[in-house]
């Protein structure tokens, strides 16, 4: 193909509109010919072949397939290694440069690099940009240079900095004449990548402005709808964390504040990449964790005698969410009441969680162990009858997943909780006296 033209490489960017690196694509020039990889790093770690997010990802393609072929263009889908896939687009268009959006999640950057390298020694160009976050890697930290790891100075300097660079919008979607023509390329089925499609309605990509409004009093109640949903449209970039922010600054500084943990977790991942397989305090590595597979079987299939633990995993088991409030309970239930290594409970969420993000979801987790970076205090541990009266006090969520909690037929307690609590304080006593 001898018309020169430019890569834009969607990844977590899955939408056409305020894009910052399809709107420098679009503005290089060149025509644009849009690609997105379904990574077999990625997909063959999988488990479950119906996996939520691969159809989620599928079907925002074609969404974006939709309107490409309305203005003349398509998207070229390929599945396979990245390098490779890289390669072969480069040989089958004539490539100048390629345009993408940056990823702060190690492999990501790993592949990023050796893609970079590769693209660098034959003479095409690798641009990659911020879009993902509002502010990441070394923009928020302290004075000396080095980066925060106490929520509560970040966000206060993370607000000033805002001050300082307004959120701008990027409008790619206004570009739309700047891809390259041709007629549409057939998108992978999921079948022919080894996937089927699941049962499953998703979230709506738009905010109801009225939960916005009283996100702050209705977030931490599971039996409300008080939470925006919008973690899976964030993950996959299908909505713009810039406009999402513009737009409920002015209604919500407890929602925005949820933006801000977002960043701060982001940013705690590309300073300290080794919080992937270790604690972040590494003292809570001597922990010496009980690791029952039978309790943890039992808190997977939401069958621990505790209400609100079994319906917070019968949630995530049956629909690829689970309330925000009631993460933090199941997490502090597995580590501090059955001592299992936070590290379990993490990649079980990670397999099932919709809007799963390593960021994000590794820093709750080390959260709830005391591990993490600005964690609750180890000798905190959430008492689940106390969470459920406050949270849940008539019980509405409990009773929509836990239909059998006061029958016979229910499951017994599988601990003690005043007993747990002892033996969790005396066990990270232990390891952190060392």
């Amino acid at each position: 193909m001898s018309t020169p033209v430019v890569l834009f490489w969607f990844r977590r960017d899955l939408r056409l509109a305020d894009n910052v690196g399809l709107f420098a694509a679009l503005n290089s020039g060149l025509p644009v010919q849009p690609i997105f990889i379904f990574d077999t790093e990625i997909l063959e770690e999988l488990e479950d072949k119906e996996d939520r997010r691969v159809q989620f990802i599928h079907q925002a393609l074609e969404r974006m397939q939709e309107v490409l072929t309305e203005c003349g263009a398509t998207l070229d889908v390929r599945h396979g290694k990245p390098l490779a896939i890289i390669q072969k687009l480069c040989k089958q268009y004539s490539v100048r440069s390629v345009y993408t959006n940056e990823d702060y999640e190690p492999y990501a950057r790993q592949r990023d690099e050796q893609i970079a390298k590769w693209l660098q020694k034959n003479g095409i160009e690798f641009h990659a940009y911020k879009d993902q976050v509002i502010f990441a890697k070394q923009e928020v930290v302290k004075d000396d240079g080095k980066p925060y790891t106490v929520f509560t100075p970040y966000s206060r300097k993370w607000r000033a900095h805002l001050l300082q660079h307004p959120i701008r919008s990027f409008g790619s979607e206004k570009k739309l004449n700047a891809f390259y023509p041709q007629k549409p390329l057939a998108i992978p089925s999921l079948k022919s990548m080894g996937f089927q499609a699941a049962e499953l309605a998703f979230p709506p990509d738009r905010w109801n402005k009225k939960v916005i409004q009283q996100y702050k009093q209705q977030r931490d109640l599971p039996g409300v709808e008080g939470t925006s949903r919008l973690g899976v449209h964030l993950r996959f970039g299908t909505i713009s964390v810039r406009q999402l922010a513009k737009e409920t600054a002015s209604l919500s500084e407890s929602f925005v504040n949820e933006l801000i943990w977002r960043d701060f977790y982001h940013m705690i991942l590309w300073h300290f990449p080794q919080i992937v397989h270790q604690s972040f305090k590494p003292e809570y590595d001597r922990i010496q964790w009980r690791n029952n597979t039978k309790e943890f079987d039992a808190w997977c299939a939401g069958r621990t005698g505790y209400p609100i633990v079994d319906a917070g995993m019968r949630e995530l088991n049956a629909t690829g969410y689970m309330h925000n409030r009631v993460r933090m309970i199941v997490a502090s239930f597995l580590t501090k009441h059955l001592l299992i290594d936070w590290r379990w409970g993490e990649a079980y969420f990670a397999k099932k969680l919709l809007d799963f993000d390593l960021a994000a979801n590794n820093g709750g987790w080390q959260w709830a162990a005391g591990s993490g970076c600005d964690a609750a205090p180890y000798f905190r541990v959430f008492n689940p009858y106390l969470q459920t009266q406050k949270f849940d006090p008539e019980f509405r969520y409990i009773r929509k997943w836990v239909p059998e909690w006061e029958e016979f037929s229910y499951p017994k307690p599988i601990v003690v909780h005043e007993e747990a609590r002892k033996r969790c304080l005396a066990t990270y006593a232990v390891a952190l006296k060392k």
